[in-house]
């Protein structure tokens, strides 16, 4: 009888001690999995776990602060739509490196943090595209933009894309970029991009 007890005890150890050494270890691949996630990572969790109630307020590294309800997320940039306080909404493309900072719910919090349920390469080809390819496609429809950097926004058409850079066109709002409307031209670095609204 005392044999069985002292060997109840043991496996009851025994399991507890393995018990915990696999909660360490799930604690740790936790913590390893939330090391490795990007902003990008955390905003495409959020759409697609539903995390997302209403628009994502996002800080722009200029300080100002805007709300976006994401529609696409590619490589390095987001679109959508751009919720002003006017309830006025428009086509925004937000390039990730102009994020200083997400205001978020706790909520939104909770679902950035929730494990992608989609493998990476099944995202699509949007995941894939770059913001390049995104404003050559705005090149190519001739779509007047304007265009958020530091100093301020500038409006007019996209030229050419570069690999770097962008060429834009200023001209008036409300007039279809013609030469004799053009009142110069404007070599935009994409690291200076706040924000496109289209």
């Amino acid at each position: 009888m005392r044999w069985d007890n002292l060997f109840d005890d043991l496996e009851s150890q025994l399991e507890q001690e393995l018990s915990a050494e696999e909660i360490d270890l799930q604690a740790e691949e936790e913590r390893l999995r939330l090391g490795r996630l990007s902003v990008r990572d955390r905003i495409m969790a959020m759409h697609e776990s539903g995390g997302i109630h209403g628009p994502i307020r996002v800080m722009l590294c200029t300080g100002t602060i805007i709300a976006v309800l994401p529609r696409t997320i590619g490589r390095d940039w987001i679109s959508g739509d751009l919720v002003e306080e006017s309830q006025r909404q428009s086509q925004c493309i937000l390039p990730i490196a102009a994020i200083a900072s997400l205001v978020l719910s706790r909520d939104q919090v909770a679902g950035s943090l929730a494990s992608a349920s989609i493998p990476e390469p099944a995202h699509g080809l949007s995941a894939r595209l770059g913001l390049s390819f995104v404003l050559r496609d705005l090149c190519r429809r001739r779509r007047a933009v304007d265009v958020q950097v530091a100093s301020g926004t500038l409006h007019g058409t996209i030229d050419r894309v570069g690999r770097d850079h962008l060429d834009l066109a200023i001209h008036d709002a409300g007039t279809p970029r013609r030469e004799n409307a053009v009142t110069q031209y404007r070599l935009v670095p994409f690291d200076q991009v706040q924000l496109l609204r289209v």
